[in-house]
């Protein structure tokens, strides 16, 4: 196995639908990493968000965070790489979108620290719900001004909202090609998401880097959702999990259990002790 980079997404993959990791996938997870798995994770979610879900993961090789706009440190939560706009792109992105206020936030950095800087307005329900979530994490920021909500160094756009709200910011942003757009809806939620980040940062193009940097010769990916496409089509082998979305399950190598029945570490361990499989 020492050949071959695993990655797996984490919401609704290794992460079952109560937004966490089951105690059986941390222990059976850190075992295989102990004995040289070579493992990590790649999800939308910042290493921030992502840390207190994957905090107890020993995970050593850097994960692929913020749909491949920054890789990371699991274990210290540092950037180790991070994509960002240029200052022509956050003009545009001002012009192009001045919905912003009332359904997103702006992932920003500042040196090491990345904040999420929002506006007082008429929310979404979906935005709502999400300030209303991390009200207590001092990352989230108000901002008087759309101005201020691109301070620091932006990096990452994120749209919450009902479809029929969020689409067509979707058909307008995704005309521009110097970003990657990525329209999908929620996986534990009916809102749908807009996110935003700079070119070529994209999953696929991250694990790609990543994998020629370590020097693994196969991929082995698991998803279940849209964003993970782009490293569905790249991997050696790629395996959906039940729950996945249809789309996601054409371009699958194969179709395994479901995240609530712990599938993908089921998967490694299996393969893990059977490499001839």
């Amino acid at each position: 196995m020492n050949d071959t980079l695993y990655v797996s997404d984490l919401d609704g993959t290794l992460m079952r639908n109560d937004e966490k990791l089951s105690e059986y996938t941390i222990k059976t997870l850190n075992e295989l990493l102990r004995q040289g798995l070579p493992f990590t994770f790649a999800t939308a979610r910042s290493i921030e968000s992502a840390r207190v879900i994957t905090g107890e993961l020993e995970i050593k090789l850097p994960v692929i965070t913020r749909n491949g706009a920054v890789l990371a440190d699991n274990k210290t939560g540092k950037h180790l790489q991070k994509s960002v706009f240029t200052k022509e792109e956050v003009e545009l992105l001002k012009q192009m979108l001045p919905e912003l206020p009332s359904c997103g936030f702006v992932s920003c950095f500042l040196d090491d620290i990345m904040i999420r800087t929002y506006m007082p307005a008429d929310h979404t329900e979906g935005l709502k719900s999400y300030i209303d979530y991390y009200k207590n994490d001092p990352s989230m920021v108000k901002a008087e001004t759309v101005d201020e909500m691109f301070q620091g160094t932006p990096g990452y756009v994120t749209m919450i909202g009902a479809r029929e709200h969020i689409a067509p910011l979707y058909e307008k942003v995704k005309q521009y090609k110097g970003w990657e757009s990525l329209f999908q809806k929620d996986t534990y939620r009916d809102e749908y998401w807009l996110e935003i980040c700079p070119q070529n940062c994209t999953k696929a193009k991250s694990i790609l880097k990543l994998k020629e940097q370590l020097g693994y010769e196969k991929l082995v990916v698991f998803g279940d959702s849209l964003n993970d496409i782009s490293m569905f089509k790249i991997a050696d082998e790629a395996y959906a999990v039940s729950n996945a979305m249809d789309e996601l399950k054409k371009y699958a190598t194969g179709v395994i259990g479901s995240n609530e029945e712990d599938a993908v570490v089921e998967f490694l361990k299996e393969r893990f002790n059977n490499p001839s499989l």
